[in-house]
């Protein structure tokens, strides 16, 4: 798989010009979520994670978030830099994704601004959108980075990219 930088268009931001560690910043862009036909997460008060070779992960704050439809799940997973994160099952009227939401309780120094938030696998939703652009699934299935059409790769994430 071939790990040359894309140059990016006018408004567009290369993957691989985010840093290492990641960084998070605010974002005041319109965020989303849908799932079985019901909003489930919408914000304008949300955070990005940027990190090389990954398209950006949002995070919503809980009060943007109906929690109601998010039920805590067994097991975790440990990101190196922010620590360890907690998943949830996203259930709507009989609909269910397993595992596709998840926190940082309690994230690691330079991530707490994170702490509590809500993230989402877009390929788990019916729909995950940045000002109204559908955002696509990062490939792999274990990430879970937004790509809009103003973020260029190539992204990690297929088979083949673990050591990027």
């Amino acid at each position: 798989m071939a790990t040359e930088r894309m140059e990016p268009g006018p408004g567009q931001e290369s993957v691989w010009d985010y840093p290492r560690p990641p960084h998070v910043e605010e974002t005041s862009r319109h965020l989303k979520v849908v799932f079985n036909g019901v909003v489930i997460a919408e914000t304008e008060r949300g955070k990005r994670v940027l990190e090389t070779s990954h398209p950006p992960v949002y995070y919503f704050p809980p009060e943007d978030v109906r929690m109601a439809y998010l039920h805590d799940t067994r097991g975790s997973s440990w990101c190196e830099w922010k620590g360890r994160a907690s998943y949830y099952d996203v259930i709507v009227d009989g609909g269910e994704a397993t595992r596709s939401a998840w926190t940082y309780d309690e994230p690691r120094e330079g991530y707490r601004s994170i702490k509590d938030h809500v993230a989402f696998y877009p390929e788990a939703m019916d729909g995950c959108f940045v000002d109204g652009e559908r955002a696509r699934a990062q490939p792999g299935g274990f990430y879970g980075g937004w790509i809009t059409d103003d973020v260029v790769g190539p992204f990690k994430g297929p088979p083949g990219t673990a050591g990027w």
